[in-house]
């Protein structure tokens, strides 16, 4: 986990106005790692009250709390964190479509006007799409066993995840979503409670739940759900990672079919990742994690193992990752911390593609390829080519919704791969641009297109078509 803190703190300070203190104020505070932005003064007069906005980097707000405290005539009076502010009260509130205004609008939104909707549905139950809000919601489902990279914190603290899932599928897809953090971690009682509660949404976007009990929970649900659920953990992150390998392909010249490709760190993101390039038509794959490379005569414990183990490993090569990138295309690193060397990547083949996507610290730092990788990916946003899952699971789930899927399929899933590398254009193709910006416009609708496109030639969509239309309000 990363230990730096990179936010802004608000001190409040008590202090005897004097440029001198001030000066020296600003010295401390800089050499303890941290910038003052801005300085507010609370109350005026020769002991005043100021809050100083400090922008910290990588040292911890403890040390800059302690080199205040260590100047004379200063007191701190209180500390707080611009991001935990943001959060205060939570992220999310319940906004109605309709305002009441008049006695007329009750009866109707309320009794007894009402019934007759309820009347509706009961007379034919596919009608709750539409005179619901199941149409347009999805259930963000958590048991908080495996929060970014935080680990097993519980669903209370995940909440704040799950709000800021929901935030990005109304901002970005116009999808209305509600966080659902369970305060169980047993399999059965997770898929009981989703199953029981999903008459309510028209998706259910899993997140957050640790593996393998992700893959049973994900596709038992799929068996007894009529509606798409989707563990974006997995998905997600295989999606975006297909969409920048399709482009870097282009970029360094090679067909993405007959691409060498290495997977490390075979867990929830892994498993889907070598599943999809798979589907993908990429034949040389190569799954390796603590036990090396998987082989398919392999005697695994691990379903998503063994899934993994009969479409990758062709040629029943042995050893670890040292040995599965001689002459490797490509590694895609969904592990740890330093789990790539330079010298790795030197063993690669001509023009070696790097996804280091551990987050929040990769399993290399971009830096230390330079001159020897043609692109790199990471999941982070403070380096080019950030493989982010938010360029897919909003236009996904609006798709789904707008063609009203039972399911999402590995066509769906394709499509939107696709899609995302579609907003690239070849000329703007670079190696440091293979994957658009998460707040490019044309990243949500294009996917949403290309999955309604595919569910309804996989057969999956259930409303009248309505491919090449604008999305429905």
């Amino acid at each position: 986990m990363d230990t730096g803190y990179g936010g802004n703190l608000i001190v409040r300070l008590e202090m005897e106005f004097a440029p001198a203190a001030s000066g020296r104020l600003v010295t401390a505070i800089g050499l303890a790692g941290g910038d003052v932005v801005a300085i507010d003064v609370i109350r005026a007069g020769k002991r005043g009250i100021r809050d100083y906005t400090i922008r910290v980097a990588e040292s911890s707000p403890g040390a800059i709390v302690e080199a205040i405290n260590r100047i004379e005539g200063v007191s701190v009076a209180k500390v707080s964190d611009q991001t935990l502010l943001l959060h205060l009260g939570g992220k999310l509130e319940v906004t109605p479509r309709i305002k009441i205004r008049t006695r007329d609008d009750l009866s109707r939104v309320y009794t007894p006007g009402v019934a007759s909707v309820c009347m509706a549905i009961h007379a034919d139950p596919t009608a709750v799409h539409t005179l619901t809000i199941k149409r347009n919601t999805i259930a963000v489902v958590t048991d908080g066993t495996a929060v970014l990279g935080l680990g097993n914190i519980g669903p209370a603290a995940a909440m704040p995840v799950m709000e800021g899932k929901a935030m990005l599928f109304k901002e970005l897809g116009g999808v209305d979503a509600f966080p659902i953090c369970l305060d169980t971690q047993e399999t059965e009682a997770i898929i009981d409670t989703v199953v029981r509660i999903a008459p309510a949404f028209g998706g259910i976007n899993l997140e957050d739940i640790s593996s393998p009990r992700c893959f049973e929970i994900e596709r038992r649900l799929q068996e007894r759900l009529d509606i798409p659920v989707f563990h974006d953990d997995q998905h997600g992150t295989a999606v975006v990672m297909l969409a920048a390998l399709i482009n870097a392909a282009k970029w360094v010249g090679k067909p993405l079919a007959g691409l060498r490709v290495v997977v490390c760190g075979i867990g929830a993101a892994g498993t889907a990742i070598v599943s999809m390039l798979h589907s993908a038509g990429v034949r040389h794959l190569y799954a390796v994690d603590r036990q090396g490379i998987l082989m398919r005569d392999g005697n695994y414990d691990n379903e998503a193992w063994r899934h993994c183990a009969t479409i990758s490993n062709p040629d029943g090569l042995c050893g670890g990752l040292r040995e599965a990138l001689a002459g490797a295309d490509v590694f895609v690193g969904v592990s740890g911390p330093g789990a790539l060397l330079p010298e790795h990547v030197s063993l690669m083949a001509s023009e070696p593609i790097v996804f280091a996507l551990a987050n929040p610290t990769p399993e290399i730092m971009p830096e230390l390829l330079e001159g020897i990788a043609a692109v790199v990916g990471t999941g982070r946003s403070d380096y080019p080519n950030q493989i982010n899952n938010v360029l897919c699971f909003p236009g996904i789930f609006r798709g789904a919704l707008d063609c009203r899927a039972s399911r999402i399929t590995e066509g769906m899933k394709l499509a939107a791969a696709g899609a995302i590398a579609a907003v690239v254009a070849d000329d703007e193709l670079a190696a440091d641009y293979i994957v658009p910006s998460v707040f490019n416009p044309a990243v949500v609708e294009g996917v949403r297109r290309a999955v309604v496109s595919a569910a309804y030639a996989d057969g999956v969509a259930r409303r009248r078509d309505t491919r090449g239309t604008e999305r429905d309000q």
